[in-house]
């Protein structure tokens, strides 16, 4: 299996699950000509489109995508609000697992400024189960036998307050932040709550470029797990097994 990411953070983001033949797009916050490159100009075995929630910047190229055959899987309230509709645009439900191509996918409620954002666990004979938990600053489930993680890591409390004392972050977003993405500090919490017995790799995604710092987080997530963590940037591709 292999897990390509086109883009991650707040200019967009889009990852590419290539699994026995089939591709599985999640989210798509990113041009659809740039997804299109990413697919090599081949869409014929992309299976779907997930998407966690109605933000630009998981969300742009669903028209596109569906425009082009391409069934998009979100919640009722993402939908609703972007104001989408169509035969292409597939409802799903927390906690109500559905099958796509050779995966299960089982949607769960995360934490987020968003209408009804979901996080996905993702079942694959081949992958074996892949977890996704991307802007939420909370997850209220615990997961058995994870392979693979994909989580979000945006920002750092001291790094975050540091520039805010500098001027360079704004009060009014400190507050957004806390409420609506997953700092370092709870994603260690959220990590030491599960049996990572099984975890193969960490993919930290959705890091903010003012408020982290790559190095700093993958040492100390590596440090807690003891697994092999990778930090999301474009064009990197993770070969697992």
């Amino acid at each position: 299996m292999n897990i390509r990411v086109l883009g991650s953070g707040s200019k967009g983001n889009c990852y590419l699950l290539e699994c026995d033949g089939e591709v599985l797009i999640i989210e798509c916050g990113i041009k659809y000509k740039d997804i299109l490159q990413g697919l090599n100009f081949n869409i014929s075995n992309v299976i779907g489109c997930l998407v966690s929630h109605e933000h630009k910047d998981h969300s742009k190229a669903i028209c596109d995508l569906s425009k082009q055959g391409i069934d998009v899987f979100s919640s009722k309230g993402t939908f609703q609000s972007l104001k989408l509709s169509g035969h292409r645009l597939k409802i799903i439900e927390s906690e109500k697992q559905f099958s796509l191509g050779k995966f299960t996918i089982l949607p769960f409620e995360t934490e987020h400024d968003s209408a009804e954002p979901l996080g996905f666990l993702i079942q694959h004979h081949e992958l074996g189960k892949l977890l996704f938990v991307t802007d939420s600053y909370y997850c209220k489930y615990k997961f058995k036998d994870i392979n693979h993680i994909m989580v979000e890591c945006n920002y750092a409390s001291d790094i975050l307050e540091q520039n805010i004392i500098q001027g360079l972050v704004p009060w009014s977003l400190r507050n957004r932040l806390l409420k609506s993405h997953f700092s370092l500090e709870n994603v260690k919490l959220f990590l030491a709550a599960n049996d990572l017995s099984k975890v193969k790799e960490i993919l930290l995604i959705h890091l903010s470029e003012g408020n982290s710092n790559p190095r700093v987080f993958k040492e100390q997530i590596e440090r807690l797990t003891g697994k092999v963590v990778y930090i999301a940037e474009k064009n990197l591709k993770v070969e697992t097994f």
